[in-house]
């Protein structure tokens, strides 16, 4: 079995990657850490404080993490310490954050770090880097739209997709909505941002040529597809040698 704990226990991944591997029979969850104590699945929660302590007493093989940035750094450094593999799916980090849960994870515990870690969308990240490689000539934006409760803008998945673009069709200057007299569109890459009821998570890239559109775009309908990706990644990392994964190494899209 593996021991399973969960960072942001009590919010809304947290549970539905709760009811998950307390489904699961081969994964154990030992309980959970958020920023107030209680319970989920009948293991207790214990307010992120205590998640010294907690680790060392309940010594979970994996902690998995959906939190913010701050808290997330944290929770990374603790399980470093107490080498536990580390499922992260946080975003929002900033570049020292970055580098300081580098500096944490490298040669001390494996960790499987994303944006997002539902298989479509990591499927719909190889199409855009496809066609970014194609399509390099062509007009591209970003369209992303989450629900009112989501604290970071853009998306890290948007961000990831943005990325994915620039490696391929070289730096441009991202620029977030428009408004006004913004005269002929320079080498730049639109990112738009739409906050509203409870939308999961709607992804869309928009390459515009001269007569003709493409778009590619996915669209979760339930966090499920999101904590689906958590448990294979749950069940990869675990017994892995000491480094930073990404999903493309769970889902075997690096071959």
């Amino acid at each position: 079995m593996i021991k399973v704990a969960i960072c942001g226990a009590l919010g809304r991944m947290g549970q539905t990657i709760g009811k998950m591997v307390d489904e699961s029979e081969d994964l154990e969850l030992v309980g959970g850490i958020d920023i107030k104590a209680g319970s989920i699945y009948g293991a207790e929660v214990v307010e992120s404080v205590d998640i010294d302590k907690f680790l060392q007493e309940k010594k979970p093989d994996v902690l998995v993490d959906f939190t913010i940035a701050s808290a997330a750094v944290e929770n990374i450094r603790a399980a470093s310490k107490h080498k536990v593999s580390l499922v992260v799916g946080t975003t929002g980090f900033t570049p020292e954050q970055r580098t300081d849960i580098e500096s944490m994870i490298n040669g001390n515990v494996a960790a499987v770090i994303s944006s997002n870690f539902s298989v479509g969308v990591n499927i719909f990240w190889k199409l855009v880097q496809e066609a970014a490689k194609r399509l390099g000539d062509y007009d591209i934006e970003v369209v992303e739209a989450h629900h009112h409760f989501k604290k970071d803008a853009p998306s890290g998945t948007a961000a990831t997709i943005v990325q994915i673009i620039k490696a391929e069709v070289g730096e441009r200057e991202e620029v977030y909505g428009r408004k006004g007299m913004v005269g002929e569109r320079g080498n730049e890459i639109g990112v738009h941002v739409i906050r509203g009821g409870d939308i999961v998570g709607d992804h869309s890239v928009l390459f515009a040529g001269n007569s003709e559109v493409i778009e590619l775009s996915h669209r979760a309908y339930d966090r499920a597809v999101f904590a689906h990706g958590v448990i294979r990644a749950i069940r990869w990392v675990y017994g892995k040698d000491s480094a930073i994964y990404s999903m493309d190494d769970v889902l075997g899209l690096l071959k």
